[in-house]
């Protein structure tokens, strides 16, 4: 195997110390995580600063004019400028979710009420029979359901950009497909299957030249790459914080300010509005125009750590490292015999990501066999059946990294993988 030249390890063994689970041990074996890419670990700097504010600032925000209840907005607020700036935004172009799921429903959903108040009403937004919804066959349900449903509500037409035999996005495809029918233009960043980067100013280009809303899902290059949504050109976007060393149960939707402004609310109910009657509402300008309810103000807190922390790693050393550990995950992959890799684009820009099918085993016994080693990985279609179908296979392994992975953890990986077809009999 060609190894290429190491990244500074030891800042990354100092990174580690910050991880309490990275010191633990799975089946006799040390942890060895290869599942970044569904859930990432916690640093202490993350469970302190959640524990801290339960602890000594617990109180509901927007509401109390008790000193506790200020000190809890203050803290939600910051939070909330600090997550902004982490991809290139303002504080008013964030709106807390409780992660890109709940972000992209809030999107079909509201674009679904702008489509019922007719197109007048309605503005841009508005759906009607015949106009087009795009996405690609690469797209994780969270990206392509709630599409489904709001085609199947406004009678609007699905379509998908197809993938080359490599994984890249067919841009002759989507130039076809893209057009003056098209209204909405969703897809990610980067595949949570193939951890190919996705060619956005192109599709960007694309969308605008068809007056399409662009969509973007985020959540696999939050936490690998330097994220400047703004410059990116996108409407809106959507990221996870439990994805980029974040709590559960938090996330974020980045809008242009103008298409939040004309956007209608989702949810309803207390914190969002300005004037309520009987029988009608005024509501408050965004973010807090889609902000309805009790907020998760401790994870919010928590994922402002997170991005503080990254932060202060620096996201771009932190894509330096993993570009380093993904080639050396690939080029050890290549020799193994039997594996085939999902995606192997030669020369694309990629994070560190790689799904395989292993020749004769089924991809649950594959990771089951490197978890009584201690070895966790990803196993199934990874939430993305279409295009496990496009390739041919029902589940795959994945192996995902992340700035706390090691070259060690790498090596033990694919040692593990050596092994895998010659203990289920399936070769030598």
């Amino acid at each position: 195997m060609t190894v290429p030249a190491a990244a500074p390890d030891l800042a990354v063994q100092r990174l580690r110390a910050d991880f309490p689970i990275l010191r633990t041990e799975v089946n006799g074996h040390p942890l060895v995580y290869l599942d970044s890419a569904a859930t990432s670990q916690k640093p202490r700097q993350v469970l302190d600063a959640e524990l801290d504010f339960l602890t000594q600032h617990n109180a509901a925000v927007h509401r109390g004019a008790h000193t506790t209840a200020a000190e809890a907005t203050d803290l939600f607020e910051d939070a909330r400028a600090a997550v902004a700036g982490f991809v290139g935004a303002t504080p008013d172009e964030l709106v807390w979710t409780s992660g890109a799921t709940m972000g992209l429903n809030l999107i079909a959903y509201a674009i679904g009420n702008a489509s019922q108040m007719g197109r007048r009403a309605g503005g841009r937004f508005a759906l009607r029979p015949s106009d087009e919804i795009v996405v690609t066959v690469a797209e994780h349900h969270a990206n392509l359901l709630p599409w489904q449903e709001l085609a199947a509500r406004t009678g609007a037409v699905l379509r998908h950009i197809p993938v080359h035999d490599d994984g890249t996005l067919d841009l002759n495809a989507a130039r076809d497909i893209i057009g003056e029918r098209t209204r909405v233009l969703a897809f990610s960043h980067v595949s949570n299957v193939l951890g190919l980067v996705n060619p956005v100013a192109d599709l960007v280009e694309l969308a605008r030249a068809a007056g399409a809303l662009t969509v973007l899902d985020a959540c696999q290059s939050a936490p690998h790459l330097p994220l400047d949504l703004p410059a990116l050109g996108v409407d809106l976007a959507v990221f996870s914080g439990h994805k980029m060393l974040g709590p559960y149960g938090i996330g974020g939707l980045y809008g242009h300010a103008e298409v939040l402004d004309d956007l209608p609310p989702f949810l309803t109910g207390g914190s969002m509005i300005s004037t309520v009657t009987l029988d009608h509402a005024e509501y408050l300008p965004p973010p807090h125009k889609f902000e309805a309810g009790t907020q998760p103000v401790g994870p919010a807190i928590g994922l402002a750590a997170a991005v503080r922390y990254l932060d202060a790693v620096g996201m771009d050393a932190v894509a330096a490292h993993e570009r380093i550990v993904a080639e050396r995950m690939r080029d050890g992959l290549r020799e193994i015999d039997g594996i085939r890799l999902l995606g192997d684009a030669p020369g694309a820009e990629r994070v560190g990501l790689w799904s395989f099918e292993v020749e004769g085993v089924h991809a649950h016994d594959a990771g089951q066999y490197l978890d009584a080693r201690g070895i966790a990985v990803r196993v199934g279609h990874h939430c993305a059946a279409p295009l496990h179908r496009r390739f041919g296979v029902a589940a795959s392994v994945r192996a995902s990294t992340a700035l706390y992975t090691t070259h060690a953890e790498v090596d033990m990986f694919l040692d593990g993988v050596r092994g895998i077809r010659a203990y289920f009999g399936a070769g030598s």
